[in-house]
């Protein structure tokens, strides 16, 4: 993308946005029915940010490129974005209804000192390459605007030893929620859920059918997430919901399956079979065999003599 700007204070998104100065430096909730982008209609505007925004809105008249995916406003309600993502926008042509909700910007000077600080990364939504946002029902977006609220509540009071705390609990707050609704929503759209399982069912038995395994090895949990379009982290926990396994969980069921398949079809020494499947050595592939099987590969193999 070209004449990418960098936004390293949350003022730079209220010019923007054309917004007042916020109130306090490192917090601010904006009113999105408030916000006028000084951007022409069908011109695009990218930008790295240095903060934290937690959105929630409606009616949106843009298209959003979060990394390299565009990312779905049309029906999810909510969503995160951390720092250093490249985000692009274009604008389209206002229409009725006027969007609304709120966007939420941490600076992560904010959470300096605090356990936050090293956990807010943690919450896999602020790691998606997912183009997916979250969905929520009229109650949880209440629930949600509420919290928001609440925090700016605290910073338009007087700031004193406890404010800190305060808007940070209310933060932790939000997060758990959303983690929650994260999770309900993985398996409520079951739709998309269970083509993403299909595609992944493709994928490695593309890869297990080909030379690929014997000129790059097994496949790796990001190569399968790059191939899906979405995290490593989203990925993962997905098919924790869904299935109970891990995406290297699912790489190596797919792995002992064809092992399977050659032990019992084919002539081919375990060496041989190791080699094939993508191993140097053929003891890590027996070893990781027995894990799985809690029998050795000839062990297995002779169950069919």
């Amino acid at each position: 993308m070209k004449n990418i700007q960098q936004f390293k204070y949350i003022h730079q998104y209220h010019e923007l946005a054309g917004l007042p100065k916020p109130e306090h430096p490192l917090v601010s909730l904006i009113d999105y029915s408030q916000v006028n982008y000084q951007l022409q209609e069908n011109s695009e505007f990218s930008w790295v940010q240095d903060y934290f925004s937690i959105a929630l809105k409606k009616n949106i008249h843009i298209k959003l490129r979060y990394g390299q995916q565009e990312y779905d406003f049309d029906e999810g309600l909510m969503s995160f974005f951390s720092p250093g993502q490249v985000m692009n926008m274009q604008m389209n042509k206002q229409s009725n209804p006027k969007p609304s909700g709120w966007i939420l910007m941490i600076h992560p000077d904010f959470l300096w000192n605090t356990n936050l600080a090293k956990n807010i990364k943690k919450y896999p939504f602020f790691g998606y390459a997912v183009n997916e946002a979250l969905f929520l029902s009229e109650k949880e977006e209440l629930m949600i605007a509420t919290i928001m609220q609440n925090i700016q509540k605290e910073y338009h009071t007087n700031i004193d030893k406890f404010s800190q705390n305060i808007i940070i609990s209310q933060i932790e707050v939000l997060l758990n929620y959303a983690d929650r609704f994260y999770e309900r929503q993985f398996i409520t759209r079951k739709i998309t859920n269970h083509q993403i399982l299909e595609d992944l069912e493709n994928i490695l038995s593309e890869y297990f059918n080909n030379d690929q395994l014997i000129e790059k090895g097994l496949p790796t949990v990001q190569f399968v997430a790059d191939n899906l379009h979405v995290s490593p982290n989203y990925l993962s926990s997905l098919l924790k919901v869904l299935t109970g396994q891990s995406t290297q969980q699912h790489i190596h069921e797919k792995l002992i399956e064809k092992a399977k398949e050659k032990l019992s079809t084919t002539q081919l020494s375990v060496s041989e079979i190791a080699y094939e499947l993508g191993f140097e050595h053929s003891q890590s592939f027996s070893r990781l065999f027995k894990t799985k099987t809690q029998l050795s590969p000839l062990e297995f193999r002779n169950r069919f003599n």
